[in-house]
């Protein structure tokens, strides 16, 4: 009996193994250019394992526990041996963690060594999450001819540059993650529950950059990089990959969620792939980047599987769509999908949203005071993400929303969403988020998608442009859309100070008055991609 290959198999809906009679090697050792070893774990059923397809997975995770059972056993039960390896400074193996910055000449060196083992066989399929999968992006333009697939999931070849668009600083995502690779493994429940703790108070710290400390007792180099650096630092170079992806020359299926923080990103690489002629699919599903089901488990065992034994996978739409609202997939032929044409529902007085254009009115007016930031509530997070109830959240004073009229027929969503506020504050500095929600017939409302623009200048009137994320939705019959506009989603993004200061250095928080103006002109809207629009 083997408990555990049950349990995996249950757990990922999975159909019974060939086998569940696998070894494991562990601690290999890979020699890198420079002397450094690297070590990794080989997967592989007891009895014919050399010369099968490869799975070759690189992490800083560790291959042991759940990660060894889920990347490593069960391919290995399934038609493939599987290689883990732990890079650079993470988990034995030699050398330091330098995250994101020697994964190219890592990678390199590792599908070297890779190829020429006697039990690799012609065929290798690079796989993986996050970390995971910015790794592949890391060496797709130099792939060996055994590479045979890429399945990149919940992830982008630009990781790190996406929290730090000039439009907007994100902050609990790459801070938690810089935590996380700083602290032990917390032993116990008890424990890990004060680290989780310690690690939220943390984002209140001022200075931010005193919140590595506050959250492990020692200085984070990753954290004061995020907060010290923007996307155009040449602090960076070399993490950007995106022009690496049009030469990818295998196959590649990539997964993400539509909560995933790198979902934008990984739609552009996508794009870049199909643009190049590339053999590409995407799957989207209602997602966070921490809650994903047996989809690219499913992907490896069909699409990555078939591509590795020479074979045609099974054919489908290049995108396949989770439609939220529906609750149902769809397959398209593009991203974005074609028939879906720009529709602007316009913020009107008495916080109405509608398509016809609006009467002359004053601006609502809020207050936003960042000692007491708008809080996220779902959206686009590592965890905590998701749909989630704003019912709570949009009781505040600091959250406008605009809603329609019960809808007569489903108004369906696909695409890229974006708004358009007219918007004026009493400080030069501030923050509008936009948020497209789902009322039900109950009153219950519901997060869609978001976004959020940095502007300076703010003091002068001005139409700030917001890039929400993209979505696929369908508003049902006798619910209403509805739209809120704020000032900030603590701690997902940084909460502005109002001062012009950076966040790493502020001190000072500043309350600021935010106006929002809704009138022939100056036209605020949000402009949905709705299918039959014209």
């Amino acid at each position: 009996m083997q408990p555990i290959s049950h349990l995996a198999q249950r757990v990922l809906k999975l159909d019974p193994p060939l086998t569940r009679d696998v070894i494991v090697q562990r601690d290999l050792r890979m020699p890198m250019p420079d002397d450094t070893v690297l070590l990794a774990d080989r997967w592989a059923p007891r009895s014919g394992g050399e010369g099968l397809p490869l799975v070759l997975v690189r992490s800083p995770y560790g291959r042991r526990g759940p990660v060894g059972v889920q990347l490593g056993r069960v391919p290995a039960e399934r038609g493939f041996q599987v290689l883990i390896q732990s890079v650079r400074g993470t988990h034995g193996s030699g050398g330091v963690f330098d995250p994101m910055r020697q994964e190219r000449d890592d990678g390199l060196a590792t599908l070297e060594w890779v190829v020429e083992q006697p039990w690799c066989g012609e065929s290798v399929v690079l796989v993986g999450a996050s970390y995971l999968g910015y790794v592949q992006w890391a060496v797709a333009d130099r792939l060996p001819p055994q590479v045979k697939a890429m399945i990149p999931n919940m992830t982008e070849s630009a990781l790190t540059l996406e929290f730090l668009r000039a439009d907007g600083l994100s902050l609990e995502t790459p801070f938690t993650w810089g935590v996380n690779n700083a602290l032990p493994e917390p032993t116990g429940v008890l424990r890990g529950l004060a680290q989780m703790r310690r690690k939220q108070r943390a984002l209140d710290t001022l200075p931010l950059s005193g919140a590595d400390v506050a959250a492990t007792g020692q200085r984070v180099e990753y954290i004061q990089d995020i907060l010290t650096h923007d996307a155009d630092s040449p602090r960076w170079t070399g993490l950007d990959h995106r022009h690496r992806v049009p030469e990818a020359a295998v196959p590649v299926s990539s997964v993400g969620g539509w909560f995933d923080i790198f979902l934008p990103g990984q739609i552009r690489d996508f794009q870049a792939l199909q643009a190049a002629g590339r053999h590409a699919r995407l799957t989207i599903g209602p997602w966070t980047h921490a809650n994903l089901d047996n989809t690219p488990t499913r992907e490896l065992l069909s699409f990555g599987l078939a591509l590795a034994r020479g074979e045609r996978p099974p054919e489908r739409a290049p995108v396949r769509l989770y439609v939220m609202g529906e609750e149902a997939w769809g397959d398209f032929p593009s991203w974005p999908p074609p028939g879906y044409r720009p529709q602007r529902f316009h913020l009107q007085s008495g916080g109405a949203l509608s398509t016809g254009a609006p009467a002359d009115s004053a601006p609502d007016r809020y207050r936003y005071d960042p000692t007491d930031p708008t809080p996220a509530v779902g959206g686009a997070r590592a965890a905590g993400g998701g749909r989630k109830d704003n019912t709570k959240l949009e009781t505040r004073p600091d959250v406008l929303t605009y809603t329609t009229t019960v809808l007569d027929q489903d108004v369906e969503v696909v695409g890229e969403v974006s708004a358009e506020i007219w918007f004026r504050s009493s400080r030069p500095f501030a923050d509008v988020f936009v948020r497209l929600c789902d009322v039900d017939g109950r009153g219950r409302s519901v997060n869609v998608c978001d976004g959020l623009v940095s502007l300076s200048g703010a003091d002068k009137l001005s139409r700030a442009t917001v890039r929400l994320w993209p979505t696929a939705y369908r508003f049902r019959r006798g619910h209403r859309i509805r739209v809120q506009v704020s000032s900030g989603a603590f701690p997902r993004y940084a909460r502005n100070p109002g001062t012009g200061v950076s966040p790493a250095t502020a001190t000072e928080l500043r309350t600021a008055d935010q106006e929002v103006f809704h009138d022939p002109a100056r036209p605020s809207a949000i402009i949905l991609p709705m299918h039959g629009a014209r």
